[in-house]
C-alpha cells in the first residue's frame, strides 16, 4: 500500500505550483490527471458512481467532492484537493488543504486546527489502541477549539477497495461505542477530519456532488491514509523526505 500512497503525494508535489491565483480547478485536475497516469497508477475518483473527475477541489465554502472547473483560485482562498490512486492492487487516499496567499484569520485558525485533529488521530492509531479512543482525539481537538465539526461525512478502512470497514468518524456516537475495535498492526485507515469555520452543518449542491458549509463559512479537509503498525502508525500518503506534522505556516499538508 506504501506505492500507492506514495504515488499520491508525488501527485500532490506535482501540482502543487499551480495552486497559486488564477489557475482554474479545472487545470489541477488535468495536472492529477497526467502525473497519475505517468506513475503507472490508477485515479480512483474518475466515474466513481459517476464522479466526473480525477480529483476533488473544494475551495472556500466547498468542504468536500468539490467538481473542478473554470473557477479560478483567487488570493486569500481555502483550498481542499482530495486524490485517490490505486496501484499494485491497493489503493492509496488524502487530502490535503492549502492556503492562497495569506488567508483570513478565519481561514488560518481552521486549516490549523484541522491538521492538528489529524496529527492527534494519527498519534493514536497504535496497537492497543481502540477506534473509540482514536476518534475521541480527533473530536476533542475540534471541540476544544469551538470550530464546526462536520459529522455527516467519515473516513474509513482502505485496503484493496478505497472504501471498506470500519468507519471512521470524527466524533464518538452510539454505534461507534457499540462497534469499537481494538486497533491491530495491519489495519488500514484513511483518517480525514473536516472542519468549518462556523457550523457543523452541511448540505450538497444541485450538481449532486459538492457539500458546502450552511453558513457560507470556510472549511479545511485533511487526510492520510495511514497503517498500524507494531511501532505505531505509518503514514503511507508521504513521499520521500515529506514530514508529518507539517512545519507550522506552510502551505501544504
Amino acid at each position: 500500500m506504501a506505492i500507492a500512497g506514495e504515488m499520491v503525494a508525488l501527485t500532490f508535489q506535482a501540482i502543487q505550483p499551480l495552486i497559486v491565483p488564477g489557475t482554474p480547478t479545472i487545470e489541477i485536475d488535468e495536472a492529477v490527471r497526467d502525473r497519475v497516469h505517468d506513475l503507472g497508477g490508477k485515479p480512483l475518483f474518475l466515474g466513481y458512481h459517476g464522479f466526473p473527475a480525477h480529483s476533488c477541489i473544494s475551495v472556500n465554502e466547498q468542504v468536500v467532492h468539490g467538481i473542478p472547473g473554470p473557477r479560478k483560485l483567487q488570493d486569500g482562498d481555502l483550498v481542499s484537493i482530495d486524490i485517490g490512486i490505486g496501484a499494485e492492487g491497493f489503493c492509496g487516499d488524502s487530502a490535503r488543504s492549502f492556503l492562497i496567499g495569506e488567508g483570513s484569520p478565519s481561514s488560518i485558525r481552521t486549516l490549523a486546527v484541522c491538521r492538528e485533529a489529524l496529527a492527534a488521530g494519527i498519534a493514536a492509531a497504535t496497537p492497543g489502541n481502540t477506534l473509540v479512543q482514536l476518534v475521541q482525539a480527533i473530536e476533542t481537538r475540534i471541540r476544544d477549539a469551538k470550530l464546526g465539526l462536520v459529522e455527516k461525512y467519515v473516513g474509513h478502512g482502505i485496503g484493496r477497495e478505497m472504501h471498506e470497514e470500519p468507519q471512521v468518524p470524527n466524533f464518538v456516537n452510539s454505534s461507534l461505542k457499540m462497534n469499537d475495535i481494538e486497533l491491530r498492526p495491519g489495519l488500514v485507515l484513511a483518517i480525514e477530519p473536516m472542519v468549518n469555520g462556523g457550523t457543523g452543518e452541511v448540505y450538497t449542491l444541485d450538481d449532486g456532488w459538492t457539500v458546502v458549509t450552511a453558513d457560507s463559512e470556510v472549511s479545511a479537509h485533511c487526510e492520510h491514509t495511514v497503517a498500524v503498525t507494531e511501532e505505531g502508525p505509518r503514514v503511507l500518503t508521504l513521499a520521500p523526505g515529506e514530514a508529518w506534522p507539517p512545519i507550522p505556516g506552510t502551505p501544504g499538508q
